[in-house]
């Protein structure tokens, strides 16, 4: 059995204690659930219910918006210019080879309307240990031998849940969801979730589903097996 499974298992059987409601009811801004804990075990009975944590300091907000934005990774809309980046940059890419790294780019990357980092707290070591399960993943964009780029998420199902990227080089974060699609796709993902609706996301070919339909896809992806191992291999095959 799934790692992640034996987990969802344990708090089923009450072994391990459940972080939230059973019937949980959204407010308008999609949160669902303030305070708890933010731990490995929360983690998962989060992301296999719909909810996602948006920052990891006390009280921790949870999160499960309607409209959920996904993208199915066959969809992915690249422009005439992003195709001929693609095809003629040097930048390579990689999976799994510096995890650590790329979250901390993501945390520490400046964004517009955006005065602080959500990625704080236990985020990084929690996710840390999600990454040495081969639950959490990443993506790394390089020119030489500095990465300029890159995203990392989780996968449960034959789903993957995004949870942010960086550029420090035009187009490098487009790379980097690039090759995810590509590398989802030949594995037979079901759908990236992007969580919240953004332009950027939108431009991709991500498309607004209604949170009902969201919780019927995911729970349909649960059912099929996770790819829970490293990933280093995947940027051989692009």
């Amino acid at each position: 059995m799934e790692y992640y499974k034996t987990i969802l298992e344990d708090i089923r059987r009450g072994e391990i204690p459940v972080q939230f409601p059973e019937k949980l009811q959204p407010r308008k801004d999609g949160l669902v659930f303030l305070g708890g804990t933010i731990n490995v075990n929360t983690v998962v009975e989060a992301y296999t219910r719909g909810i996602f944590p948006w920052a990891g300091l006390d009280p921790i907000p949870w999160y499960s918006p309607q409209p959920r934005l996904v993208l199915y990774p066959s969809e992915l809309h690249l422009s005439r210019s992003l195709r001929s980046f693609i095809r003629n940059t040097r930048l390579t890419v990689s999976f799994d080879r510096n995890f650590t790294k790329v979250m901390e780019q993501c945390a520490r990357v400046e964004r517009p309307f955006q005065t602080d980092t959500w990625i704080n707290g236990d985020m990084p070591a929690v996710y840390t240990e999600l990454h040495h399960l081969h639950i959490a993943h990443s993506v790394e964009v390089y020119d030489g031998d500095e990465l300029c780029g890159g995203l990392y998420g989780l996968n449960f199902g034959r789903a993957f849940f995004g949870e942010s990227m960086f550029h420090l080089r035009p187009n490098a974060s487009k790379l980097a969801f690039f090759a995810l699609c590509r590398v989802l796709q030949q594995r037979g993902f079901d759908f990236i979730d992007c969580q919240a609706v953004t332009d950027h996301m939108l431009s991709l070919g991500g498309k607004p589903i209604p949170r009902k339909k969201y919780l019927k896809i995911l729970a349909e992806t649960l059912n099929k097996d996770s790819l829970h191992a490293s990933w280093q291999d995947f940027g051989e095959l692009l």
